[in-house]
């Protein structure tokens, strides 16, 4: 049922980069799809916003009324508020701690050079149907940033509105809500709502959406696309754990990843056993069945730099180590969206209320990416004050590098602010 690369060969990277790549690659027909939503909305706007949203979701509500919001509101569980509540506290105390500082620089020719933070100044959300705690992720650091305007697109899950949703973007004061989703989603957000930034993880239709319309408007600096989990487990780790770890991000989407990494083969043979057991326990037994046929891996490796490749290699979203020695491998990891370390740091827990941010890198998007922080909410503006002596002073070689690249007029420019030619 799930794959298996054993490390004994010396092509073992290559055969993992393979498996990796089977996934990484967007279906053409998935991407003229996108292609076709994103470009048809940019022409006809709302008109085809409602033909998509009819078509794939049977809504033709995209504007939810004050009073069908606070009824939503009003069925929410007690406790489900609560726990909104508790994780709002802890992702506001953590990501506050991230608030960005004006740089001001002055030097002994009294120029002055500054590095201001500007908060962008609109935001579109995507969140997925049932994910709370997604709006908690991209709002709360939106708004310590200081963004003014935030716009929330939420798909109805089957025909209605989220409780739980709503009852979030209320506590984040979001006053624009809007019933949408998949690409049709980021093509509204886009092109009429006309954000400046869209923001938020989604499917394959929703990762290809945003990579469609940047240029036009902001995405973060990643691929948040279908979820992942790479799990790290030795003879002493609790089967059960590994287990549960692994299907936890299975039940996302029939295109998440699960890879499994360990040198012990018992752990290998018991894990198989009861992968399929408890696959047939969970409600999302479907979804987690096809995502680890399609995209699940073990990963047999013989020594501790196979293990560094190999997590080096698939740069997870998430990473769990969950070994005994766990300090031998954690200062060796450079591509990895988050990691929890240790038998008594869930993957999953991450996702709600530990503090830090679900939304991730995908896709090996983690060697080049971080996951969203406040920085994605902030522009930078460099402001330069030069004084007298100083034009004259870095005009001097300025002129001297401007003539050497042969631009004339860079130079002349230059000149025309100095007392000395």
């Amino acid at each position: 049922m799930i794959k298996q690369i054993n490390c004994n060969k010396k092509n073992y990277l290559d055969n993992l980069k393979n498996f990796l790549d089977q996934r990484r690659s967007v279906k053409k027909k998935e991407s003229i799809i996108v292609s076709k939503i994103i470009n048809d909305i940019k022409k006809n706007k709302i008109k085809s916003l409602i033909k998509y949203e009819k078509k794939f979701s049977n809504n033709i509500q995209i504007n939810p009324g004050f009073d069908q919001i606070n009824n939503s509101i009003k069925s929410l569980d007690p406790k489900i508020k609560k726990a909104i509540d508790f994780a709002y506290k802890r992702i506001f105390n953590f990501h506050i701690k991230q608030k960005a500082k004006n740089i001001l620089y002055r030097d002994n020719l009294n120029n002055k050079i500054e590095y201001k933070y500007v908060p962008i100044q609109s935001v579109g959300i995507y969140v997925p149907a049932n994910l709370p705690s997604t709006l908690l992720m991209n709002a709360i650091p939106a708004k310590i940033a200081g963004v003014k305007r935030i716009i929330l697109a939420n798909p109805k899950n089957n025909g209605k509105l989220n409780p739980a949703v709503l009852y979030a973007a209320k506590k984040l004061k979001i006053k624009e809500i809007y019933s949408m989703g998949g690409a049709q989603a980021i093509g509204s957000l886009a092109y009429i709502q006309k954000v400046n930034k869209i923001v938020g993880p989604g499917n394959i239709f929703v990762a290809g959406a945003k990579r469609q319309v940047f240029g036009d408007v902001g995405i973060e600096g990643m691929i948040a696309g279908p979820s992942e989990i790479t799990v790290l487990a030795d003879a002493e780790t609790n089967l059960n754990e590994v287990t549960t770890s692994m299907i936890g991000q299975a039940e996302h989407d029939i295109n998440s990843q699960c890879i499994l990494i360990t040198k012990d083969s018992n752990l290998i043979k018991n894990f198989k056993k009861d992968l399929i057991s408890k696959l047939k326990k969970i409600p999302r037994a479907s979804i987690a069945t096809k995502s680890i046929k399609n995209n699940g891996l073990i990963l047999k490796v013989d020594n501790d730099k196979q293990i560094i490749d190999a997590i080096n290699e698939i740069a997870p979203e998430h990473l769990e180590i969950n070994v005994r020695n766990y300090k031998k491998y954690k200062d060796k990891i450079f591509n990895a969206g988050s990691i929890c370390i240790g038998k008594y740091s869930p993957m999953a827990l991450s996702d709600y209320a530990v503090g830090t941010n679900h939304v991730l890198p995908t896709n090996s998007s983690a060697k080049f990416s971080s996951g969203l922080n406040l920085s994605e909410f902030y522009k930078k503006i460099s402001l330069i004050t030069l004084s007298k002596k100083g034009v004259e002073k870095i005009g001097k070689y300025a002129t001297y590098l401007a003539e050497y690249e042969e631009l004339k007029g860079h130079a002349l420019s230059i000149k025309s602010r100095m007392r000395r030619k």
